[in-house]
């Protein structure tokens, strides 16, 4: 036997050899499990490599390399919420806002993803690119400590360099800079481009760099979050990246219809600690024990509920899609949805279809054109499904929604970076705000309904009349769902 096939011979023992660890050790949903096995059985040296680059699990019970005493600071923290959450006191303040029907979501985002509630906000709701990055631009000029930044894209083209002027010349007036970004979604970022930056001590750390520019080992799990935190007192969280096709300048793209909070108030507290972690992860030490338990003082009075929800490949739960799951159960009257992917799990389905059985009314908006291929005929298989059961789906064509909201009776709403598919509810390292809050709810509302007017309806008339290779395109596509 030549070493050609003694080499091939090897690659097929170790390719059995994983799809039995799969199966037997790997604590996986069905989908994926059978994904998986797919690949590695029809493409069985090909399928070994992309599971080495795309596969692996990395469950951690403490990633974060929290110390004793930071777990029990947050332990004591979330049991004093969940005892508070049982107290009248309490739940009449919650009813303020909604109603007390959220407190069991608020207690599950507690003990799930140790979400701290938060009663003094004032949030304001920005979807447009020139409107978001403007305000957030004119508080970073007017920060007088320090400013924290983690996007997953940062781009080198004309709104990236702006907003790295601006925080170069905060860093030189004596302003704490900070700026995290993606390895893979940032991967055309160069260490010269912050040379002036570091110059005044600026300081940039990447999550999951990459050994050599197109080579990562956890090309798979992204830290999709996108989150700004200035002066501990301002907060940033929702869908933008930073680039100018986010601004509505891309060709491909056109307009480009987002959704971004801007928070003051305790909820910025929490949008602050999910940085620490995360900048702290990327640079392998220890956060500053007052940097994490001290804050800035803030007298907002206004009352805006809020849950900073964070979830990952480091968790065994999926936190934020059972968050999405539990708002879509305790709907009453009208559920709202934006996404850009809808490729959700059989559980998401089954929630979808429990709520429309039960009467009530479900929008799902999704672009109307073509981000990737796949993507997009894995969603019009999930849309026909839905369209059974009564369900209103919205093609967008304003140009690209990139939008992440979920919208529950005009009462509760998630604004965030989680896409409605495996990838964000597995893979990537996910952030979402859970806004208990009436006037934030009917201001989404309102704007989904302002957007409807730039959409075609897929109507099941139209769903069932598309043609046979369109039908074979879903249903392939979907079969790759769980990995897509």
């Amino acid at each position: 036997m030549d070493w050609f096939s003694w080499s091939v011979n090897i690659l097929l023992f170790v390719n059995l050899v994983l799809a039995i660890f799969l199966i037997f050790n790997e604590r996986r949903d069905a989908g994926s499990t059978w994904a998986w096995l797919l690949i590695l059985f029809f493409l069985p040296i090909i399928g070994f490599l992309l599971y080495l680059f795309l596969g692996r699990q990395m469950k951690q019970e403490n990633f974060y390399r929290l110390t004793r005493e930071e777990q029990a600071y947050h332990s004591g923290h979330i049991h004093t919420q969940l005892m508070q959450l049982d107290s009248p006191d309490n739940k009449a303040k919650l009813k303020i806002h909604t109603s007390s029907k959220y407190d069991s979501l608020a207690a599950m985002n507690l003990r799930g993803s140790k979400a701290l509630l938060s009663f003094h906000n004032r949030i304001s709701l920005l979807h447009d690119g020139n409107q978001k990055f403007n305000k957030m631009m004119e508080d970073m000029q007017q920060a007088r400590t320090e400013i924290n930044i983690q996007y997953f894209i940062i781009k080198r083209d004309p709104l990236g360099r702006k907003l790295l002027d601006i925080l170069t010349e905060k860093a030189r007036e004596g302003v704490k800079v900070r700026i995290l970004y993606d390895g893979i979604g940032s991967m055309h970022l160069k260490s010269s481009d912050f040379e002036e930056l570091a110059s005044y001590k600026g300081e940039v750390r990447v999550f999951f760099p990459s050994l050599f520019k197109y080579i990562n080992l956890r090309i798979n799990n992204r830290n999709h979050r996108k989150l700004c935190v200035i002066d501990g007192k301002i907060g940033y969280i929702g869908g933008f990246n930073v680039g100018t096709e986010y601004l509505g300048e891309a060709e491909k793209f056109g307009y480009w219809r987002d959704t971004h909070l801007r928070l003051e108030g305790d909820a910025v507290y929490q949008i602050q600690e999910r940085f620490i972690m995360d900048w702290h992860y990327a640079g392998s030490g220890r956060p500053d024990p007052e940097e994490w338990f001290e804050f800035a003082p803030h007298a907002i009075e206004d009352t805006a509920a809020v849950q900073i929800v964070a979830s990952g490949p480091n968790s065994r739960t999926e936190h934020l899609k059972n968050a999405m799951i539990h708002m879509i159960l305790r709907a009453e009257h009208r559920i709202y949805i934006q996404t850009p992917y809808f490729i959700p799990d059989q559980s998401f389905i089954d929630a979808c279809k429990m709520a429309l059985l039960s009467g009530v009314e479900l929008h799902i908006m999704i672009p109307g054109k073509k981000d990737h291929p796949f993507v997009m005929w894995a969603s019009w298989s999930f849309l026909g499904e839905l369209l059974d059961y009564g369900a209103q789906a919205y093609l967008y064509d304003g140009g690209f929604l990139h939008a992440k909201t979920l919208v529950i009776d005009g009462e509760a709403s998630t604004v965030g970076t989680t896409n409605l598919d495996a990838r964000s509810f597995r893979l990537n390292f996910e952030v979402n705000a859970i806004v208990y809050n009436n006037k934030l709810a009917l201001e989404l509302e309102s704007l989904f309904e302002t957007d409807a007017a730039q959409c075609r309806m897929l109507t099941k008339d139209i769903y069932n009349r598309r043609a046979w290779h369109i039908k074979a395109r879903e249903g392939f596509a979907r079969l790759l769902s769980p990995i897509l």
